[in-house]
């Protein structure tokens, strides 16, 4: 790890790397399965809690290398080799767990995509990966409705030439069209051998793709690699949550994201650990949902996002009060910087004010958490709403404008790391030039996190939000040049530009600002059109909660969008607007703010 941060990363180790992965066994699979299954093999991996509450089905480590196995078989048999890309477009399941570990059993790299995103969406990340293959379900189901994959699939896999084959898994009953390249999943898997010999990996071979936002459109193919990766998901999963054998460990995050990665699957897989696989939604049946879960499945960790804990908020005490939540002993938060309000609720209501609660903060590229309350001596104070202490080798910086360390405490700046660890990102994939441009170029020899941060009197550090055009929607990062990509291909509309504003529920919302062709049109049709737009080029959490049609957009004489003028108008920082004299003119603030305003009294009406 003494390598310098600037070098190019190169799959295949260094001259004379360390193997890290002992006994010559170099495979991912094998440390989260194998090595489990020899000691214990009838311990629970996976306890699987479906959409419908009462429903939920235990997998022992020795089922799921049975499963990993057979699917590897069956990949293997329709020519997925060592290095190929896969892509896994499906809920959280034991199967897509083993679909994960399956790949890596055999050297494929995976790709895992949310089962919420477009076809769109999908398409994109399968061309820019180049995936042979697509995993998927017939259908999903969540909060009680059927989400039809194997049809968003169909429709991807028309413009993706590079797919030989789509994998299809039963979640319904339903009978779902399938083509020449569809293959029934179940089907091959039960003629498939359950024995399958793992293949030789090396410590920096590629593990997974995950796709990230960027402040630019297009999405960034993140690339981990296997010990690294391994080694800091575990060891994050083990210390900051005080992860003790014999817990079920419940992170109720979609393997669609960094977190289900890393802290459903690799991190509590790796520590022969219980881990619960969500399938459902805060709310369903009703709001006491992840607490009746706690009880039913005596969860010791709960690791969620402040997005759902806002939510059940709203819902009131009670449906939190109606279950036995004395197997919790950690709580955690993911995704976003969580409110004093939401913090203080979760540790007072639903940990009873005993529970350590840690405020994590990480991000796809870190690969685990890098700043958290824990691990920290014995009984440390733990402030609220604040991710306070860096983890096992990670050592935080705050640089000033001028690219220069800011010394000492009671200060702000943008939040770098300064020197690597195991975990982090490799590349992105197919643009490493990319890589360098977004993360070492504002701050050479930095890892810049695109964050700023506050560092306190006592030395502990406070996350403030992003410093770019990144806007982080109930925990999902998107770019908004993405929502603004997608509506630029709105005939009628030839300008648009998206803001983060804040959102009671969701910490942040979008906020669209577009310029029309013709002042005249029909506003309200155009509107939805758009909303649509969105949700089928990207997903529907991306979709714009308001759109206000303005005459002309605040732009630079060099026609730069002035986007932190728009955020002021929407935020009503009207007294604070700084420095417009760089503005073509002027004069457009005045037009945006009275646009603005009569928005927002027809919308109060």
């Amino acid at each position: 790890w003494d390598t310098p941060f600037h070098t190019a990363w190169q799959p295949g180790p260094p001259a004379g790397a360390a193997r890290w992965f002992l006994g010559g066994r170099l495979n991912v699979s094998v440390n989260c399965l194998d090595r489990h299954v020899e000691k214990s093999p009838n311990k629970v991996a996976l306890i699987w809690e479906r959409d419908e509450p009462g429903t939920a089905v235990h997998i022992t480590y020795r089922e799921l290398l049975d499963l990993t196995c057979r699917l590897a078989n069956t990949l293997k048999k329709y020519g997925i080799q060592k290095g190929d890309k896969v892509a896994i477009y499906m809920p959280v399941s034991p199967l897509s767990v083993a679909a994960m570990l399956a790949c890596a059993r055999i050297g494929a790299v995976h790709t895992v995509v949310f089962a919420g995103f477009s076809a769109e969406a999908l398409a994109g990340r399968i061309v820019d990966s180049g995936c042979k293959a697509v995993i998927t379900y017939n259908q999903g189901i969540r909060g009680g409705r059927i989400i039809k994959l194997k049809t968003t699939v169909d429709e991807a896999v028309k413009n993706c030439p590079s797919i030989k084959h789509v994998f299809v898994a039963q979640r319904t009953d339903n009978k779902v069209q399938m083509g020449d390249c569809d293959i029934p999943l179940e089907e091959e898997m039960a003629k498939a051998a359950s024995v399958c010999t793992p293949e030789s990996m090396d410590s920096e071979d590629m593990l997974f793709i995950l796709y990230t936002s960027g402040s630019t459109g297009k999405p960034k193919g993140i690339i981990h690699t296997q010990a690294g990766y391994l080694l800091y998901a575990a060891l994050t999963q083990k210390y900051v949550f005080d992860y003790q054998q014999g817990d079920v460990f419940g992170c109720v995050a979609d393997i669609g994201w960094i977190t289900g990665h890393s802290y459903v699957v690799y991190g509590p897989l790796c520590n022969g650990a219980t881990s619960v696989l969500f399938e459902s939604t805060p709310v369903y049946p009703d709001p006491g949902r992840y607490w009746e879960m706690v009880q039913r499945l005596k969860i010791n960790q709960f690791y969620g996002a402040p997005t759902a804990i806002r939510l059940l908020l709203n819902y009131g005490e009670e449906w939190v009060k109606k279950y036995d939540r004395s197997s919790l002993r950690t709580l955690g938060s993911v995704g976003e910087p969580i409110n004093k309000e939401a913090w203080q609720w979760f540790y007072q209501v639903v940990g009873e004010g005993r529970c350590t609660l840690v405020d994590t903060w990480w991000q796809t590229e870190t690969g685990g958490i890098c700043i958290a309350p824990r691990p920290s001596e014995e009984k440390a104070e733990i402030i609220p709403a604040m991710a306070m202490r860096p983890f096992f080798g990670i050592v935080p910086v705050l640089m000033d404008k001028n690219g220069k360390i800011i010394e000492g405490n009671d200060v702000s700046g943008a939040l770098c790391i300064a020197q690597p660890w195991p975990g982090m990102a490799r590349t992105i994939h197919g643009d490493h030039q990319r890589f360098v441009d977004a993360y070492f170029k504002a701050y050479p020899g930095y890892y810049f996190t695109g964050d700023g941060a506050y560092r306190t009197q006592k030395g502990y550090y406070q996350i403030t939000g992003r410093m770019d055009d990144v806007i982080n929607i109930s925990g999902h990062r998107l770019g908004t040049a993405e929502i603004e990509d997608a509506m630029a291909d709105h005939p009628e509309v030839p300008e648009t530009a998206v803001i983060g504003y804040p959102h009671k529920i969701k910490g942040e919302g979008a906020f669209a600002f577009i310029v029309l062709k013709d002042q005249a049109a029909q506003t309200d049709r155009i509107k939805e059109e758009l909303k649509t737009i969105v949700a089928s080029k990207i997903a529907k959490y991306a979709v714009p909660d308001h759109i206000l049609v303005v005459k002309r957009l605040p732009k630079t004489r060099s026609g730069k969008i002035m986007r932190r003028l728009l955020r002021k108008v929407v935020t009503e920082q009207l007294s604070n607007m700084g420095d417009v004299t760089t503005l073509d003119d002027p004069s457009v603030v005045k037009e945006i703010v009275d646009a603005y305003q009569k928005y927002k009294e027809k919308s109060s009406s």
